[in-house]
């Protein structure tokens, strides 16, 4: 008897769309993370070749080990570790610090650095920042010769991870007013009192703590984290900086050895010029966030095609374009001028101040355009704008909100002070 066999050799219906048509419905590699080296005006010309080398260093580990890690490292909220190491390894934890044994690293050289991490990602600076330009610096600056040999090769290299505490819960902008305590007893200091978004203040080892002495003046100490009445949990529930860990710390009666206290942290004062040293930086990670969006925004017009034709063909997004490369090079040129000021030893409080009102002004504004220029893809973390612009508004805040660095250009303008 025969089978019936038609439906094992129908012929298979043909597909909906031909491959030319498949091609076009398939939404291309953006690859907006490709570097474009803007200095429009040439801002850098006075770069040296080890400036230059240095930037380009960084530039190497951001592309080949940062990028290709950190969103997931962002969106899960962890710290990553590895890069930490590292970074370590290749000595770009210092943030310029000078540390015998290690290369000196030139103020523009510096610039350059923080700017080339902040355009890879604004937690991996932030850990520099913390790690070198706040925590190291204090202790070269203002610590014993038996302080420094204790800790700064290994704050340097990364074998030890380190905090500044000083901001409190109810003492942000007004750090002068903070309340935390040192009382003298014999052989050191017993601690009490809480710090509120330090930077690596959970699961390091040691703290930076800047409290009030018996005599009424702000006096640092070196806190190891295993302290016992150290008590460090992470802050959750950030949508900025997701991979560095910020801590809610609370001190109670934390005893402190003598040697432990900075002979150099006399009053706020000493606390200010530590503070005074990192702004600069500041400034130069808010032109690396700037670079990082705009690199992106103008990858994305030449990829993206809508109404027939390269967003880049558009009259709207080259006048944008143009108005994103305008404030960057104000930026650029605005950081590279101050940065000569500070290493001729010329730049004044109000100075960097203006400088960091500025740039982390202009940042916000590159960052918004971008991410309105990329549409829907804007807020996904592979296209990279979305990170820098929730990042940018932490940059914005911390080292003295807008506010802040206003009433301190302000005062210098007028001769008058709006602080209480």
């Amino acid at each position: 008897m025969a089978t019936d066999t038609s439906h094992a050799t129908a012929a298979a219906p043909a597909p909906d769309t031909d491959p030319t048509e498949q091609q076009r419905l398939t939404e291309p590699d953006y690859a907006l993370g490709t570097p474009l080296d803007v200095d429009y005006a040439g801002a850098f010309h006075a770069a040296t070749d080890a400036d230059r080398a240095l930037a380009a260093r960084i530039r190497t580990f951001v592309q080949d080990e940062v990028l290709p890690v950190i969103d997931g490292y962002w969106e899960r909220a962890e710290v990553p570790y590895p890069l930490v190491a590292r970074m370590g390894e290749l000595d770009f934890l210092r943030d310029s610090v000078d540390v015998d044994g290690h290369e000196q690293i030139s103020p523009l050289g510096a610039g350059l650095a923080a700017m080339e991490m902040s355009r890879g990602d604004g937690s991996i600076a932030t850990i520099c920042g913390v790690q070198g330009g706040l925590a190291l610096r204090s202790i070269q600056m203002l610590g014993s010769e038996e302080q420094k040999a204790t800790w700064s090769e290994a704050i340097a290299r990364g074998e030890k991870l380190a905090a500044f505490g000083l901001t409190e819960p109810t003492h942000g902008s007004d750090s002068v007013s903070l309340e935390t305590r040192a009382r003298t007893v014999d052989g050191g200091f017993v601690i009490n009192g809480a710090k509120k978004w330090i930077g690596a203040g959970a699961n390091s080892d040691v703290t930076v703590l800047w409290a009030r002495g018996d005599d009424g003046q702000v006096h640092g100490y070196l806190v190891p984290q295993d302290s016992p009445g150290y008590d460090a949990t992470v802050i959750e529930g950030k949508i900025s900086l997701r991979a560095i860990h910020q801590a809610h710390i609370t001190l109670t009666d934390v005893f402190v050895p003598t040697e432990n206290m900075l002979p150099g942290g006399r009053s706020f004062k000493d606390t200010g010029r530590v503070l005074a040293a990192t702004r600069l930086g500041v400034a130069w990670s808010a032109v690396g966030h700037a670079i990082a969006c705009y690199e992106s925004a103008v990858s994305y017009a030449k990829t993206r095609t809508q109404f027939g034709r390269p967003l880049a063909q558009s009259q709207m997004i080259q006048e944008r374009l143009t108005s994103m490369l305008s404030t960057l090079t104000q930026m650029q040129l605005l950081a590279v001028r101050m940065t000569e000021r500070d290493a001729a030893g010329e730049l004044t409080g109000p100075q960097a101040s203006l400088t960091k009102y500025t740039c982390t002004r202009g940042a916000r504004q590159i960052a918004s355009v971008a991410r309105d220029m990329l549409g829907g893809n804007g807020i996904l973390l592979q296209n990279r704008v979305a990170r820098h612009f929730a990042d940018i508004e932490a940059l914005h805040t911390y080292e003295g909100t807008e506010s802040v660095q206003a009433l301190i250009v302000g005062r210098d303008i007028t001769g008058v002070s709006a602080f209480v």
